[in-house]
């Protein structure tokens, strides 16, 4: 009798201890629950690459946001019946929008002698102050074909093709003469306020030949000059 009262509080402490080990995973469960996601979460995180971009700093000259252009040329006009002569002049001009500017410019050249007076074996028709030829103008021109130069690697410079076209006067010869004026240049942006042109324009004005009669000319002139932003 007393042995089976043993087994039976044997198996009834057997029992207990169980139920205390149950007890004590379900408390100590929750902890594991949230502890598994956070330790994923930063094994993933260790385990993503952090890439390391250096980021270069590129510095880009444009126009100064001023709109006027003032600078100085020189070239060769060629004067019809009087050579090829050297001239130099200035201009100004105004930006109205990104492709469209106007322009003023006043040159001036002392021409050579003319056919005539090589042929005749020494008469000047001309004095030395109507052999001077000076002319002004305002024209408008047109940026076709902006875009850029490239110069090597590091190198990149703003340009820009254009169309011009104006009138004026032309002081020559003693007498002054209604002008007319077309042609096209080319823009280079030096620096963000420097620029370099190359222009060619045919100056069309009247003129009295040694005969007396007034004809229409042609003078073409070839020209390049530097110009600043302000």
């Amino acid at each position: 009798m007393e042995g089976r009262l043993l087994i039976l509080f044997l198996k009834n402490m057997l029992l207990v201890n169980r139920l205390r080990t149950l007890c004590l995973m379900l408390l100590v469960s929750p902890a594991w629950l949230q502890a598994a996601p956070d330790e994923a979460v930063e094994q993933e995180a260790q385990q993503v690459i952090q890439p390391k971009i250096e980021r270069r700093k590129i510095d880009i000259d444009q126009i100064d946001t001023e709109n006027f252009e003032v600078g100085v040329f020189t070239g060769m006009l060629s004067v019809e019946d009087f050579g090829v002569n050297s001239v130099v002049g200035a201009r100004i001009a105004y930006h109205v929008t990104e492709g469209v500017f106007f322009e003023a410019a006043y040159a001036k050249a002392d021409t050579s002698p003319s056919s005539y007076e090589r042929l005749s074996g020494g008469a000047k028709p001309l004095t030395s102050d109507e052999r001077k030829l000076t002319y002004y103008n305002i024209s408008l021109g047109y940026n076709l074909l902006p875009g850029e130069v490239f110069l090597g690697d590091g190198w990149v410079f703003n340009s820009a093709a254009y169309v011009i076209g104006g009138v004026g006067n032309t002081k020559f010869a003693g007498a002054n003469s209604f002008t007319m004026n077309f042609g096209f240049g080319y823009r280079f942006l030096a620096t963000d306020w420097l620029a370099l042109h190359v222009d060619v324009r045919d100056h069309i004005f009247d003129v009295i030949d040694v005969l007396g009669e007034k004809k229409t000319t042609h003078n073409l002139e070839v020209q390049g000059g530097l110009t600043v932003f302000f």
